[in-house]
């Protein structure tokens, strides 16, 4: 007898393989009876706890039977199982643990399930382990099914194996998974990096998709997941479906990588999971958009290979079931530049990518401190779309960041690159955009260009005005679903709103097939219309408690609303945007938008049209008003008091008290200043009805008829006005009057000698609520103001310093007609510490907005009133 014949078992009837069942019994008893079926209908034999004789304690037994079993089914769902005194694991791990490596081991894990957290542990090492497959089920049923099948697979490879067969029929010797090699880092991805990997390690997350516009770097962040996840996965497969156009071949490129070959005998799904049985794969279908009618193919795969995983990158979401969709964003963007140090910008990730591709173009560059504030706004320019930054950048060897901005006012002709190894459709921004149209049915095209009357975010509410009447916009939510599925469109929240808005490279591209809209006209007016309603809508709201809300719904839009009232001052309807500028005054006010306006009142001014006296009264008070506020302004009463008169004569009281107190503020800033009229004219505008009955600016002019007070010398007449401003403010819940109440009570007491800076530290809290700038200004003079009271020069210099800074963003300086800061500088400028304190401001001048906050009030308070969170509280 040979040494072979001789090492071979020759097994009896009652010696057939043994195969072992781990579980917990109680909770999984459908599932062991079931476990146990399967294996008999093949003529093996189940190896299960319960089915011997116990002369022996639990862990001794379990270890015989392990010994003398040929393969290990583990099945889990919930519980870890009991652990014996003495013992650190449960027996349901230490089964695990004690089936040798060689032993074949099928794992099948019951979903869903709340899994107690040592299992959820065990699970996780089971799916790192190369020796183990890995299956989930839902029913006992299903189990039956799966066990059936894979033992039967596991004892055909076994059979194969014996005769040396290198493949089965169909497939070919099987390559390495190919990842593309990576040209570059993928920066700024971290984060999405990990939740990606997460996912992808999840049983219910066999399907992500990564959505987003061309040049998004979708295809770069599926590279760096394929590469960081091969340890979860026996093999990881990239699929690139760039060339392919017909869906019919997707199956075809997925067999090809995987080194199947299709034999005809079967469909070739089926033929793929025979190929792939127990193995867990990571397939990556790259550049799907094209073949999205293949979608239902990808999921006939989900159940053929019940152990393959798919990553999908694509422009529009197969909306299949079992679909995750990853929204990929752009990068992170630099924070405001004006306002932020060369350490904060060059710690955006959007900065880091343009880094990093202009020193590829140019070895020598790096940000600097002459040119960061330049890369910043380009950054923000392009919106962290990294297609766009490295278009950009590489254009380093010609353009200097300055001179790069100043070419971005329209960014498609600058984005473009000459290497010859990207995808043509890659290789300037309009192709890679202009691809993503043509993938659009025509009523999604339609909508895409009529779109471009946008000039930012917008609302549904917005595109069905522009889009009202046309027969293609019948289903306007389809069709804007299709927008966003193709990542044309972008939807998201502002402060509870939703909105809409397009990338700047693909705004350009839409607005320019918008120009060539023979409706063009017609839906430019059906536009500014809307915002014309909508300003109606929200001038009320603009006081009291709902002024938050209203003002941050403004600005949600406020790039439409501008560019509404330009359109109209160019056609000629100023009285339409006069009446808009007059319902949004507290608006413009507080979020420091007051120069833009009063150049469109002047031009209204100068147009030499002939106005209605209303829109002559609006456009005289709104441009004197605004001149109080900026530095060597000419102050002209006698306009104030013509707009007052136009008032009176068409009977608007409000206006008329309204143009009152602006015409008393006049006084009180002319020079020299007239008191008399400027207490006159005030009182007047108080002592109206509608005046009265408004609480915002009732308080309003009760702090104007302060200020008057205090110039003529009646300290506690002013207090008397301010505590009553303060008071009506505080029961109508308007958090802008009462800033501006606290700030003068504030400066009431610096007068006194005891200052109370906890008043204006109230006061900047409110004004970051309000996002009111020119409030924090205000703010930051009093704390400074509070601060050289009682001697701290430094912290009074640095925060003149910073208000100085803020003042200059704004372009808001008016300190004519108050008593506040001004005397303080000139009285520190004059002592022996005048070089102290001067040094001080330098630094209060160039810290960055936030660090300056931080220290006026304190990080928590800073986040809860931003509603941000604070930069080292930001997940990296």
């Amino acid at each position: 007898m040979s040494a072979e014949a001789r090492a071979a078992p020759i097994r009896t009837p009652d010696q057939r393989l043994r195969i072992f069942v781990s579980s917990t019994l109680k909770e999984l008893e459908p599932e062991r009876r079931a476990a146990r079926a399967a294996i008999e209908r093949l003529r093996l034999a189940p190896v299960m706890f319960e089915l011997g004789a116990r002369p022996h304690p639990p862990r001794q037994l379990y270890r015989a039977y392990l010994q003398q079993s040929d393969v290990f089914v583990g099945i889990y769902w919930q519980e870890y199982g009991w652990i014996a005194p003495s013992e650190e694991i449960s027996g349901l791990e230490d089964e695990y643990r004690l089936a040798p490596r060689e032993m074949p081991k099928l794992i099948y894990v019951k979903q869903p399930a709340e899994r107690e957290e040592r299992l959820a542990e065990l699970i996780a090492r089971v799916r790192s382990d190369d020796t183990a497959s890995y299956t989930p089920f839902s029913t006992a049923d299903e189990l039956t099914e799966l066990l059936t099948a894979d033992l039967a697979t596991l004892l055909a490879e076994r059979f194969d194996a014996s005769r040396a067969v290198v493949s089965p029929p169909g497939v070919e010797a099987m390559p390495a998974g190919r990842i593309p090699a990576p040209f570059s880092d993928a920066v700024g991805r971290e984060r999405d990096l990990a939740t990606l990997l997460e996912w992808l390690g999840q049983d219910a997350r066999r399907l992500v998709t990564l959505v987003g516009p061309g040049g998004i770097g979708k295809s770069r962040l599926a590279i760096e997941v394929a590469r960081n996840a091969g340890g979860r996965f026996d093999r990881v497969t990239f699929v690139s479906l760039a060339q392919v156009r017909d869906p019919d071949e997707v199956l075809g490129a997925i067999a090809r990588e995987l080194g199947v070959r299709d034999t005809g005998d079967a469909p070739l799904s089926e033929q793929l999971g025979v190929a792939r049985a127990g193995r867990r794969d990571l397939i990556v279908l790259d550049n799907f958009e094209q073949v999205v009618d293949a979608a239902p193919d990808v999921v006939s795969l989900l159940t053929d290979l019940p152990g393959a995983t798919f990553l999908v990158t694509s422009r529009v979401r197969l909306r299949v079931r079992g679909e995750q969709v990853f929204d990929v964003e752009p990068l992170g963007l630099p924070p405001e530049p004006s306002q932020a140090s060369v350490q904060a910008i060059l710690e955006a990730p959007a900065v880091q990518l343009f880094r990093d591709r202009a020193r590829s173009a140019d070895p020598r560059f790096d940000v600097t401190d002459d040119n960061a504030e330049d890369i910043a706004r380009i950054c923000r320019a392009l919106e962290g779309v990294p297609l766009a930054i490295e278009l950009a950048a590489a254009r380093i060897r010609a353009l200097t960041p300055a001179a790069m901005l100043g070419r971005l006012d329209r960014v498609l002709p600058l984005l473009v690159t000459a290497a010859r190894d990207v995808p043509e459709r890659q290789r300037t921004i309009r192709a890679t955009v202009e691809w993503s149209i043509d993938l659009l049915g025509s009523d999604a095209r339609a909508l895409f260009e009529r779109l471009g009357v946008f000039a930012g975010g917008f609302s549904l509410d917005a595109v069905e005005a522009v889009t009202a009447g046309e027969p293609w916009a019948a289903d306007l939510l389809g069709i804007i679903l299709e927008l966003v599925d193709g990542s044309l469109l972008r939807q998201h929240e502002e402060h509870g709103l939703p909105l809409f808005s397009m990338l700047v490279p693909v705004r350009e591209i839409a607005a320019a097939r918008f120009e060539l809209d023979p409706d063009a006209e017609a839906v430019r007016r059906a536009h500014a219309e809307y915002y014309v309603g909508l300003a109606a809508e929200t001038e009320l709201l603009l006081r009291g408690a709902t002024q938050s809300a209203a003002l941050d719904r403004l600005e949600a839009e406020r790039d439409d609303l501008r560019a509404g009232c330009r359109h109209l001052i160019a056609v000629g309807e100023v009285d339409v945007v006069a009446d808009v500028v007059w319902r949004l005054f507290l608006y413009w006010w507080v979020r420091s938008l007051l120069p833009e306006v009063k150049a469109w009142m002047e031009a209204v001014l100068e147009s030499g049209r002939q106005l209605s006296p209303r829109t002559r009264a609006i456009a005289l008070a709104f441009s004197s008003w605004v001149a109080l506020w900026q530095p060597d302004s000419e102050i002209r009463t006698e306009r104030m008091e013509e707009a007052v008169a136009l008032f009176r004569g068409v009977g608007d009281e409000f206006s008329v008290g309204l143009a009152l107190a602006i015409a008393s503020l006049s006084y009180m800033s002319a020079t020299p200043a007239d008191l008399d009229l400027a207490e006159e004219r005030q009182r007047s505008a108080l002592a109206l009805d509608t005046v009265r009955r408004d609480a915002t600016f009732h308080s309003l002019f009760e702090s104007v008829l302060g200020r008057i007070l205090h110039l003529r010398g009646d300290a506690a007449g002013a207090v008397a006005c301010y505590e009553r401003a303060r008071e009506i403010a505080g029961h109508a819940g308007d958090e802008f009057a009462e800033r501006i109440a606290l700030n003068q009570i504030g400066w009431s007491r610096i007068a006194t000698g005891e200052p109370q800076p906890e008043l204006f530290r109230r006061a900047l809290e409110l004004s970051l609520r309000l996002r009111n700038e020119d409030g924090d200004a205000y703010a930051l003079e009093g704390l400074a103001g509070s601060a050289a009271v009682v001697g701290d020069i430094e912290r009074a210099g640095f925060l003149f310093g910073a208000a100085e800074a803020l003042r200059a963003r704004t372009g808001l300086h008016e300190q004519r007609s108050y008593s506040t800061y001004q005397p303080f500088v000139d009285a520190m400028l004059a002592t022996d510490r005048a070089a102290e304190f001067e040094a001080a401001r330098v630094v209060g001048r160039r810290m960055p907005r936030r660090a300056v906050l931080e220290i006026a009030l304190d990080p928590e308070t800073v986040a809860a009133a931003t509603g941000s969170p604070r930069p080292s509280e930001v997940p990296s």
